[in-house]
């Protein structure tokens, strides 16, 4: 969509084809329609200040607010408040990308082989693995430390370790975008499953499928945005695209050299924020509770709405998590989080399936549009955001998180900034602007 907004402001004529029954991919924001507040299926976090989200929302003068409250951290069974941050990041800068790449497991052993004798730093290493495979949905024996470091950099540049949210969930941020489109003339095409991309330098065909049948769109560029996975899978197979001929090998090399993480994320409306009268030390309740900590299998992760004071929480399960529970039935994924929550604070799930309203969940990995959640970069990853948004004859063009080459990769903003950089690239190429004609 960002890419489209700034070819179309250059007066270039062309068409966004949409797999889905809506725009917005990644960003699903649903409204639950008692509280009537935004639902975050998908992207739901602005992490710091970057401009690509920052300039749109302050010039429409959408009220931002940062997350803040109480975290909380569930060891051995007991709740108390985490301490353990100041530890982890001081683990995490002791990552080097100077010398060879390795995983990060690797890098845990062979920087710190023996800490059995030191509790603190045991426990400082299992929260830095359930840090890396949590916040970055990443296998910490695949996830590369170069790939880390440069993460961490960017996040330094844009207060990255500040959160924010909007007043309508990323809704609004879509909708800006969509009006945006809507100025620049720009036409959005959903429910058009793209299945072949035939290219040759000047000319490529793109085959679809639509409600009203087969449809084949002619046009001198395209701007491939799809998914990581979606990429990765072979043709046949649901959600797939042929490209005749195949990609480059280089292109190949890079995809193989990143990788999708896998969440399965649930938000539970409760009849009252219950966990307010929770007291687990002296003194202190949860009232102000943002986030749960843990090392759970199931929901090892849980936020509030802080600051706002909503019976609303989500359950994050990355990685391993994920992998159990996708595929399943929303009555076993269900069933799977009360189970933890009960667990982590102490109540039956009896008891919390009597307070439960409502429930919210999207199974990413299921979903043949997305495959997964978002990328990271795998042992000896450098380069391969590069190659893999490089362009093809200068016929194929990509964009997309996974293409992102400042370090932001998962994350919205970088997928703003990659297709501003392919629009870029796009108009470098042409004069004038291009015909797109409808075959049949």
């Amino acid at each position: 969509m960002a890419a489209a907004v700034d070819l179309g402001k250059a007066g270039l004529s062309l068409l966004i084809l949409e797999a889905r029954d809506r725009i917005g991919g990644r960003i699903f924001t649903q409204r639950d329609p008692v509280l009537d507040v935004p639902i975050e299926l998908g992207a739901e976090f602005i992490h710091g200040k970057p401009k690509e989200i920052w300039d749109p929302l302050q010039k429409r003068n959408v009220p931002i607010t940062e997350v803040n409250g109480d975290n909380w951290c569930a060891t051995e069974g007991q709740l108390s408040p985490c301490d353990f941050f100041s530890e982890v990041d001081e683990l995490l800068e002791q990552m080097d990308d100077r010398s060879a790449d390795e995983s990060f497991l690797d890098f845990l052993q062979r920087r710190f082989p023996n800490t059995k004798g030191n509790p603190t730093q045991e426990e400082a290493k299992r929260w830095a693995i359930g840090y890396v495979s949590g916040f970055n949905a990443a296998d910490p024996r695949l996830a590369g430390v170069h790939w880390l470091v440069k993460g961490m950099r960017a996040e330094e540049e844009i207060e990255g370790d500040r959160a924010f949210r909007c007043t309508n969930g990323y809704a609004d941020l879509v909708e800006i975008l969509r009006h945006q489109l809507a100025e620049a003339q720009v036409s959005i095409q959903t429910e058009t499953v793209v299945e072949q991309i035939r290219w040759r330098r000047d000319e490529v065909q793109v085959m679809a499928r639509a409600p009203r049948g087969a449809l084949s769109l002619t046009a001198p560029r395209v701007l491939v945005t799809l998914p990581l996975a979606v990429l990765q899978i072979s043709p046949g197979m649901a959600g797939a695209v042929e490209f005749v001929p195949a990609l480059p090998q280089q292109k190949i090399e890079a995809m193989n050299k990143l990788e999708m993480g896998k969440v399965i994320r649930i938000v539970l409306r409760f009849r009252e924020r219950f966990w307010k009268n929770i007291s687990p030390v002296k003194s202190k309740t949860l009232s102000e509770m943002s986030f749960l900590l843990s090392h759970d299998e199931w929901f090892p992760t849980w936020w509030t709405r802080m600051p706002e004071t909503l019976p609303i929480i989500t359950g994050w399960a990355p990685f391993r998590a994920a992998e159990r529970l996708s595929g399943k039935s929303r009555k076993f994924v269900v069933e799977r989080s009360l189970e933890t929550l009960g667990r982590l604070l102490g109540l039956s799930v009896q008891d919390l399936a009597r307070r439960l309203e409502a429930t919210y969940l999207h199974d990413w990995q299921s979903d043949p549009f997305s495959r997964g959640a978002y990328s990271y970069g795998k042992v000896g990853a450098d380069g391969a955001p590069e190659e893999l948004g490089w362009p093809v004859e200068d016929a194929l063009f990509f964009a997309g998180e996974a293409t992102d080459v400042s370090g932001n990769n998962g994350t919205v903003h970088g997928a703003i900034a990659s297709g501003r950089r392919a629009a870029a690239e796009i108009a470098q190429k042409v004069t004038a602007a291009p015909s797109l004609r409808k075959e049949n």
